[in-house]
């Protein structure tokens, strides 16, 4: 017996080694999630609005006017700032960081009533409009805009309300999804056109905008499948859109589905359907005809509203914000998250790291090695996410894959947890348990999880 038990302990350890759940590899540098110049170790509240490393003397004196100009509230004209003046005369915001606050992301609205700050509402008809594009509602034009300077109404309100849907995991343990619903009330000018679709879309996170800016497009390019040739369920395909300096049409990065092609027109897009700023880029206020027949003379800017040269600073601010660094990278529980991460096939969409290669104009953005946790593809996500309004070559299904870099920093520097396009999912599991279309199936799987396994999967998430 003395001589037996030994040997049954020895036979017993394998067994006892291979019940220890496996966990993710812990890799080099995996923590510099913008690459050594773009990433910030900053864990405060200001952690977005970190300035990136090693930028020229002009560079640094681009982000701090940029930055200046991308907090400071723009008024109405004429004013003795002239060159904030120029507001509205329709605005969902009076400046840049009043929907991205501290560089963040934005919130639904935390009752009915309450006025939107960073919800922003596009409209369209079933239309052609120049390049591919599709026409803006013929009254309130492509974006519909709850506020407005004095003696202008604004367009309209909407009340956000939602109901809501449970669930069920595997081991019996429950959950609940809420479902948006949309009211618009008090049309100031009329009823919207008959078929008008709406696209409700939340102000995102900045950091890394310029890092993605320069990621090659022969790389965006190698992960796009749009037949699915590999037959892995996975289709990810690019969106091509209208560049109104370049005359051209071009892979789109930015937005929601990818509809703008780099941060000099996402900007400069954003000033005039946002806060009505003119610029050379795009010359005329957000109104249509019949507005400004209700509304002739109303006082300017200038023209434009922002110069080339202020443009150019506050596109440079947004190009060399930094990045949160990984926290708890090295944390056993997280690398089970993130093992469990590849198993359950989110990378296929979530791409983990790449490089940004040599191109624009800022040096220190060149060849990082960064971990954005995207592809910059549009994907199906299925009927339960779809806003069924198409968007230069993206269908009323598809989304670009959101980076998830800095996703656990969202509630310390902006105060909540509330995800996907819309707001809709209050937390990381919530954002999880919407993904349909190409990701029913890791979402399928991730229900199947243990419990414990959910939370290690989720402590991944919050690290990045």
């Amino acid at each position: 017996m003395r001589l037996l038990l030994p040997t049954l302990a020895i036979l017993l350890l394998p067994a006892c080694r291979d019940e220890q759940p496996p966990i993710g590899p812990q890799e080099t540098d995996e923590q510099y999630s913008g690459g050594k110049n773009f990433t910030t170790f900053d864990r405060s509240e200001n952690a977005f609005g970190v300035q990136g490393k090693n930028l020229s003397g002009v560079e640094d004196g681009y982000f701090v006017t940029g930055n200046a100009f991308f907090r400071n509230n723009w008024v109405t004209a004429p004013a003795s700032v002239q060159s904030l003046d120029g507001l509205g005369p329709f605005m969902n915001a009076i400046s840049c960081g009043s929907c991205h606050f501290k560089d963040g992301r934005a919130r639904p609205p935390a009752f009915p009533e309450e006025p939107l700050n960073g919800l922003l509402f596009r409209l369209s008809i079933p239309l052609d409009a120049a390049h591919g594009e599709l026409a803006g509602d013929p009254v309130y034009g492509g974006q519909l805009q709850d506020k407005a300077i004095l003696n202008v109404l604004p367009e309209a309100r909407v009340r956000v309300t939602y109901e809501e849907k449970t669930g069920y995991f595997a081991d019996g343990a429950t959950y609940t999804l809420r479902q948006p619903v949309y009211t618009f009330y008090d049309l100031n000018y009329g009823d919207f056109a008959p078929g008008m679709m709406f696209s409700p879309r939340i102000a995102p996170q900045m950091p890394g905008l310029g890092l993605l800016e320069i990621v090659p497009e022969s790389v965006i390019l190698d992960w796009s499948d749009p037949n699915d040739s590999n037959s892995d369920g996975i289709s990810g395909r690019p969106n091509y859109v209208w560049n109104t300096a370049k005359q051209q049409s071009e892979i789109g990065r930015f937005g929601w589905k990818a509809n703008q092609p780099d941060l000099q027109q996402q900007t400069a897009k954003a000033f005039n359907g946002d806060i009505g700023i003119t610029s050379n880029l795009f010359p005329e206020d957000h109104l249509t005809p019949f507005q400004q027949l209700q509304y002739p003379g109303i006082p300017n800017g200038g023209a434009p509203e922002i110069s080339d040269d202020l443009l150019a600073k506050v596109v440079s601010y947004c190009q060399t914000l930094s990045v949160p660094a990984r926290r708890d990278w090295t944390d056993q529980q997280v690398l089970r998250g993130k093992f469990l991460f590849t198993e359950l096939k989110c990378e296929a969409c979530h791409r983990p790291s790449l490089s940004t290669g040599n191109g624009g104009s800022i040096g220190a953005l060149k060849n990082q090695n960064i971990r954005p946790y995207s592809d910059l593809l549009l994907h199906d996500m299925g009927a339960d996410l779809a806003d069924n309004r198409p968007d230069g070559f993206a269908t009323g299904t598809e989304w670009r894959t959101a980076p998830l870099w800095g996703i656990g920093m969202i509630p310390t520097v902006n105060g909540h947890s509330f995800l996907l396009h819309d707001g809709r999912a209050r937390n990381l599991e919530e954002a999880v348990l919407w993904h349909g279309g190409e990701a029913e199936q890791s979402r399928e799987d991730y229900k199947k999880l243990s419990a414990e396994d959910r939370a290690a999967l989720l402590l991944f998430l919050e690290s990045l």
